[in-house]
Parts: structure tokens; C-alpha cells; sequence
């Protein structure tokens, strides 16, 4: 990204924890906890503790490890659950050594962990407990999966026998926290390479909406969310049906109450070691929209927040650990509410499939506003290619998702009308060659000529901050998500289309990266690695 592309950050999906296991979704927008991060992110050989465990040194150069490796390495989806079964097996190791040769001795390296656990405090010694205990009780009971079929005792944070299960499994608690004071560390340390190599920015993160209610946060702080309801979204062009997201919605009351303790905090431990943060569903501080249980998708009602003490605590934040904030205020978002984001100095997230006037007609980048975010598209909607092809209304098909084949034929209807207005703004900009087809019908496929449009289109735009997602870099088919869907669509498991070796060596890649940084020299976005300036 320094080298080659010229951009000035590295924009992540969140990195919370996910319990890494079937029959549990991969998705980062629904952890198991937004305090703390997923360790299956670690890398393993990097530790401090990896060269002093000659078990762990071991281990990976034996024949089965590199097997299984290279399986995982070939496998057409990303493999959660066995990816973080070996990796578990060498950060036990690695723990073990960590005892033997810094804890016990009270060394400086043991102080560090000492003074993390001090500060992260109950949040870290919450989650760490919810940690051990799940990991115990699925051992020995492989048919229970989550603390709300663990025996009775063990799902209030606050019981005797909690108390007594901390005592007895003190190192299983503090393996826990040893995991999350790693993650700490080591992304620490990519940010600041990130820095060191010239991005202006460095790492760009992202805060969920959501979480679990079979997760540490519900089962740590129950209290903080309202029963009885889902949290989701009503019917729209992209989900006919709504959308039903499963997880319950905060208790302003109880957050009003303890002066947004919790709220605060996961705006700190989300916006560490980056100079960006993205707020997922912005509009969540002004409303929510809940579902009643028992009821659809199609029958809920917002719910008002109290907006103005959420966003002086985010701007806070972000003045006291100096990162800028992107809300992603996609859908329909009432005028009261970019105002409010405005005034508060943070960036909309615009993506060019919605950027429509009321006629219709795309917006031209002259209309783009200038503090804003502008992206092809999102993890939830097509990529550019498969929005090109229609793969995502295929998709949505084939998942069942679509009431009725009228539905299915109004989609591909609607498509081609936008596929034709798309393509007539390009020509009208004339980011197309002149003898580039003028009917979308006779463009059956995103070409490299059309590619390079669109990138062009949105590096043109007067928005502050640009972002091209892997998959449209690369003419990915398969959008990374698909609302509303489980088992019926592979999300978060599908693979980038080269390997971080082919990001050097593949002339394809190249390619498409070489572009990408002709149009940001062009717009004079490529990266000067000035901190002050954030333009690509």
C-alpha cells in the first residue's frame, strides 16, 4: 500500500472477538464482545514467547502442522474453526513458557502483562472469565455452546460459584487476558510500522453495531441491553423483506445512568493504535429499529436515542487519541441527522450505488460532499463486478431471500436501468473511451475499461477520503456478506483472489494496483505521508 499504491491508510473489518467455532456465524459485525479483539489474528511465530518454547519450535516444523497448513492455505473458504484450533494449540505453549520464564520470575516482560490487566480492569477480567468458562464447559459438555445453557449458576457474572470457578481456574483466566495483552501489542506494532512506512494514517478500524446475545458483553452486561427485542432494518430496494440482525438494543436508560461508561469505552479500545475509526449503522446514536419478538422484520418501529450525549463522548475520544471518525450513514437517513454528524465534524460514508438524486440520475463528483468518505461499495452489497453482472440478485435467489420471481425480475428490471445511467455519467465525464459502448446491455461484464472508470469516477470526487475495498481492486464476483442469509451463502469466509506473496509478484495485480495509483496522482490523492493530511 506504501510502495506501490500510494494510499495513506489500511482500512479493517472489525477485529472483535468471534468465538471461532461452528455452529457459530464468522461474522465481525456480531461478536462474542466489542471490548476486545479475536486472537486468531495473532501471528503466532512473531511472539516474544515463540523463541523461547522450543515445544512450540517444535511443533511447526513437524510434518502434520505443515499439513495441515497447507490444507488451510488451499482450502476455498477461510476455515475459522481449524485455523484457530492450531493456532490455540501453539498459544497454550507459548503461554506455558510465558509462565515458566517471566511470570513466576516477576520479570520486566511480566510486569507489562501486569500493568495491561491493571489497566483494562473488569472489562478485560469479564470477558477473560466468559473466556475460560466457555472454553471449560464446552469440554465437558460438547453439547452446550453458549452461556445460556450453561448450568444455572454460571450465567450470573456475579455468583458464588463464578467466584469459586475464578479461583480454581486462575491460569485459564490469566491465559485470557495474557491472549488480549498480545493482540494489544502486536497491533501496536503494525501500526506504528504502518506509520513508520509513510501511511499518514496507518490503520483505519471499525466499530460494530452489534453484539452477540449469546456473548461475553450480554452475559457480562445484561443489564445494558433491552430484552424481548432484535435489532435490524425495515424493507428496502437491497432487502425486500428487511432485515432481522438478531442481537438486542442498548438500554439508553441504563447507559444515561452510569454516565456511558460502557459506550465510552468501546469507542477507546476500538480507536487504539489507529488514526481512523468507522462507526458502523451511524444513525444507531439518533435511532434504532427494533423488532418485538415474535414478529418480522416488516413490523418494527424506531427507537429514539439521546444523540447529543453519544456524539460529545465520541468527539471527546477522538480529540484526547487524535483519530478521525467516518459514520456510515447509508440508507434513509433523515436530514437532522447529517446535520448533527456535520456539526460534529464527522465524515458521511457515501457509496456510489446510492448516490442518486430524486430524478434517479447518478450524482456527478462535483455534488459529493467534501467531509465524506466515498466508496464503491460496502462488505453488506455487491462488489463492482458482481453488481455488474447481477450476482448479488442471483444470490439473494438462489438463498431463498426473494419473496417471489416478480420480486427476482423487478431486481434485474431496476438493475439495468441503473447499469444504463452508471454508464451514461461515465460517458458524460468522459472517463470512457470514445468508442466504448453507449448501451449497458452491450457491456455483459465489468471490463478493464469500465473498471478504470469507476475509479477514476470516485478518486474524482470532492470527498475527502476514498476507499477501494480488496474485492474491487481485484474484479472479485462475491461480496463478502450477504444480509440475511446463515448457511444458505458463505459470508466472511471467502478469500482474497491472490495471495500477500501475488500482491508483489503477480502481473495481473500489478496492474490493477498501477491504475489505482494513476488515478489517485492524477486527483492528487496519492499519499504524501503528511499526519495532517488524509487524502486516499
Amino acid at each position: 500500500m506504501a510502495e506501490q499504491a500510494g494510499a495513506s491508510f489500511i482500512a479493517l473489518n472489525p477485529l472483535h472477538a468471534i468465538p471461532n467455532r461452528q455452529p457459530y456465524n464468522t461474522s465481525p459485525y456480531l461478536p462474542n464482545s466489542i471490548f476486545y479483539r479475536n486472537p486468531i489474528y495473532l501471528d503466532v511465530e512473531a511472539m516474544e514467547d515463540f523463541r523461547i518454547c522450543a515445544r512450540a519450535v517444535a511443533l511447526l516444523a513437524s510434518p502434520t502442522t505443515q499439513r495441515e497448513i497447507a490444507r488451510l492455505r488451499t482450502s476455498q473458504f477461510v476455515e475459522y474453526e481449524r485455523v484457530y484450533k492450531l493456532k490455540l494449540r501453539f498459544l497454550k505453549l507459548l503461554f506455558r513458557a510465558f509462565l515458566n520464564a517471566e511470570w513466576k520470575k516477576k520479570t520486566a516482560r511480566a510486569s507489562q502483562l501486569g500493568d495491561y490487566i491493571d489497566r483494562e480492569g473488569d472489562l478485560l477480567h469479564g470477558f477473560a472469565v466468559h473466556s475460560a468458562l466457555e472454553e471449560t464447559i464446552h469440554a465437558e459438555h460438547p453439547d452446550i455452546w453458549n452461556w445460556r445453557s450453561w448450568p444455572e449458576p454460571y450465567q450470573d457474572p456475579e455468583s458464588a460459584a463464578v467466584r469459586e470457578f475464578v479461583q480454581k481456574q486462575k491460569r485459564s483466566v490469566l491465559f485470557h487476558k495474557y491472549l488480549q495483552w498480545q493482540l494489544d501489542t502486536q497491533l501496536r506494532a503494525a501500526h506504528k510500522h504502518a506509520r513508520d512506512r509513510g501511511l499518514s494514517v496507518g490503520l483505519y478500524h471499525d466499530l460494530a453495531l452489534a453484539t452477540d446475545r449469546f456473548g461475553s458483553d450480554l452475559w457480562a452486561h445484561r443489564g445494558h441491553y433491552v430484552a424481548g427485542c432484535r435489532v435490524g432494518a425495515p424493507p428496502d430496494a437491497f432487502s425486500p423483506k428487511g432485515q432481522d440482525w438478531a442481537f438486542p438494543p442498548p438500554n439508553s436508560e441504563r447507559h444515561y445512568q452510569d454516565g456511558y461508561r460502557l459506550f465510552a469505552e468501546s469507542i477507546r479500545k476500538n480507536c487504539r493504535h489507529g488514526g481512523a475509526l468507522r462507526i458502523d449503522h451511524v444513525m444507531r446514536f439518533f435511532r434504532l429499529y427494533w423488532i418485538p419478538d415474535g414478529m418480522d422484520a416488516s413490523e418494527g418501529t424506531y427507537v429514539r436515542d439521546r444523540f447529543e450525549d453519544l456524539l460529545r463522548i465520541l468527539a471527546l475520544e477522538s480529540v484526547r487519541e487524535k483519530f478521525f471518525i467516518v459514520g456510515e450513514d447509508l440508507g434513509t437517513v433523515p436530514d437532522e441527522v447529517r446535520e448533527a454528524l456535520h456539526r460534529f465534524g464527522i465524515f458521511s460514508y457515501r457509496v456510489l450505488y446510492f448516490e442518486q438524486g430524486r430524478d434517479g440520475r447518478f450524482r456527478t463528483p462535483q455534488e459529493y460532499p467534501r467531509d465524506a468518505l466515498v466508496s464503491a461499495t460496502t462488505h453488506d452489497l455487491p462488489t463492482l463486478a458482481g453488481f455488474w453482472i447481477g450476482r448479488d440478485i442471483e444470490a439473494r435467489r438462489e438463498a431463498g431471500l426473494l419473496p417471489d420471481d416478480g420480486v427476482y425480475r423487478g431486481m434485474l428490471e431496476e438493475r439495468a436501468v441503473q447499469k444504463q445511467r452508471m454508464l451514461d455519467l461515465l460517458h458524460g465525464l468522459h472517463l470512457l473511451p470514445d468508442w466504448f459502448a453507449r448501451t449497458a446491455r452491450d457491456v455483459p461484464e465489468l471490463t478493464g475499461e469500465l473498471h478504470n472508470a469507476i475509479v477514476g469516477f470516485l478518486a474524482s470526487t470532492n470527498s475527502k477520503l476514498m476507499v477501494l475495498n480488496q474485492e474491487d481492486l481485484l474484479k472479485e464476483t462475491e461480496q463478502q456478506n450477504l444480509p440475511g442469509s446463515t448457511a444458505e451463502y458463505r459470508n466472511w469466509s471467502r478469500k482474497m483472489k491472490c495471495t500477500v506473496e501475488e500482491l508483489w509478484d503477480s502481473p495481473e495485480v500489478r496492474a490493477f494496483t498501477q491504475m489505482f495509483r494513476s488515478w489517485l496522482e492524477k486527483t492528487g490523492r496519492v499519499n504524501q505521508g503528511k499526519p495532517e493530511a488524509y487524502p486516499t
